[in-house]
């Protein structure tokens, strides 16, 4: 073999090297990105340190442990009848109120029939809210199962 050919061979055999440190940086990097996509939370849910939604059962024995009640539901529906010590803020005013409802407490949100409560839950999760469930059933279903409610304002 020649001193060229020689030459030529190195040269050949330091750009594979070149090569493959390059695919061995580019592989390390989506590995990396990989992992910390899969570490963080993707959706506000995936933090909540409550499930989602719990039956009036569970939610009553929270309430009465002081966990926060936050309603949901408009004025007109509050003055028909809410939970004792209950807090209204109506769903389409939750975004702008949320410093309302404390980050250290258990937070369980009621509204009609368990649909807006979801919603609610959900803003809460997206502000940073930890334990936040809803109730499933709704003041409909609190009151069939017999808790404590109050009519008025």
């Amino acid at each position: 073999m020649t001193k060229k050919q020689k030459k030529a061979l190195r040269k050949k055999a330091k750009n594979n090297q070149q090569q493959l440190w390059i695919v061995l940086a580019i592989v390390t990097i989506a590995i990396i990105a990989i992992f910390i996509a899969t570490q963080s939370p993707t959706t506000p849910a995936t933090i909540n340190a409550l499930p989602a939604e719990i039956n009036t059962g569970l939610a009553f024995e929270k309430y009465e442990e002081g966990a926060f009640l936050l309603d949901v539901r408009t004025p007109e529906e509050w003055a028909e009848y809410h939970v004792p010590g209950a807090t209204l803020i109506t769903l389409d005013q939750l975004e702008a109120r949320v410093s309302e409802v404390p980050f250290d407490q258990e937070v369980i949100i009621i509204c009609r029939s368990g649909n807006r409560s979801q919603v609610g839950r959900d803003i809460l999760l997206a502000a940073g809210h930890r334990s936040v469930t809803s109730i499933a059933g709704g003041i409909k279903g609190w009151d069939a199962a017999g808790h404590p409610t109050v009519t008025g304002e």
